[in-house]
């Protein structure tokens, strides 16, 4: 197999990604129009959701998948970085706020949504589908089950998606955490992935079985790629997280915004038609006469 030349057609794999991104098109187009949803995309929203949509395919589609599926870990390492850390927050920049309102009309849904997007719910989740799948035993049984690493990329999408949603959310229904909030929100998720990230850089022995009898691809042992990968996961990773983590912080430290200023056109001031300026209650009255001898 020559992992250059393999990429993944998987049929329902398309469907989804097909389905993702004309529900967008379609959502920010014909539909906004039709029923005045709100204002037009803007070119940034439209630029960063494609720059999410690519990380998506790279990650799914691309050759990048079969070499982290079958030969390197440290491949599937990057594809788990662009499924959690770099498609989901560019897709959520990217979707404007009343192209997801009209699902909050319905009870049931709008219940879900506020309970699934709240931080302590999507932290647990995020944290604890990236544990559980990189636990040996489930990690080999999603390599070896095609069915079951459908499951894990989509539980990885899903739960990042929820992890990213009280710092990005696009709704003012479901609004994000206030900013000292937020900063401390992100602090707390780069403390897990560290730590998975440390266990499999200094593990001594290679932990996933499938790897160590994959063919070698690259001049690595199977426990060096192993260990490239927990440096992936723990450093390019972790600097994602720390970056996003450091902007909020310095916008939160800031100086606080005093409100805008208003001008008034020396044409348009209180008191003053047609060039002719008449006294009011906020003009400053004028300097008493001075005595006469």
């Amino acid at each position: 197999m020559n992992w250059l030349t393999a990429w993944t057609l998987d049929p329902g794999l398309i469907l989804g990604l097909v389905v993702l991104l004309e529900a967008y098109v379609i959502g920010i187009g014909p539909l906004r129009r039709r029923y005045r949803l709100g204002a037009p995309a803007t070119k940034r929203q439209i630029t960063w959701f494609a720059l999410g949509y690519l990380a998506l395919v790279v990650a799914l589609v691309s050759p990048l998948h079969a070499l982290g599926e079958v030969y390197l870990f440290s491949a599937h390492m990057v594809q788990h970085i662009l499924i959690t850390l770099v498609g989901p927050p560019l897709l959520l920049l990217g979707t404007p706020g009343w192209l997801l309102s009209p699902l909050l009309r319905i009870p049931l849904v709008e219940t879900l949504a506020r309970n699934v997007t709240s931080p302590v719910f999507a932290f647990l989740a995020f944290n604890g589908a990236f544990a559980l799948w990189h636990v040996p035993s489930f990690y080999d049984a999603a390599l070896n089950r095609e069915l079951l690493h459908t499951l894990e990329h989509g539980s990885f999408f899903g739960a990042a998606v929820l992890m990213w949603w009280p710092i990005l959310s696009p709704m003012s229904e479901l609004p994000r955490l206030p900013l000292g909030f937020q900063a401390f929100y992100l602090f707390l998720l780069s403390i897990p992935q560290k730590i998975i990230g440390a266990l499999i850089t200094f593990a001594s022995e290679v932990l996933y079985p499938t790897y160590e009898i994959a063919p070698r691809v690259t001049g690595l042992s199977a426990l060096a790629d192993q260990q490239l990968g927990g440096i992936i996961m723990w450093v390019p990773g972790g600097l994602i997280i720390f970056g996003a983590f450091t902007t909020l912080f310095f916008l939160w430290m800031g100086p606080s915004d005093p409100g805008p200023t208003l001008v008034v056109p020396a044409a348009d001031a209180p008191g003053r038609r047609n060039g002719h300026a008449k006294p009011d209650m906020l003009s400053t009255p004028p300097p008493p006469p001075a005595p006469t001898a």
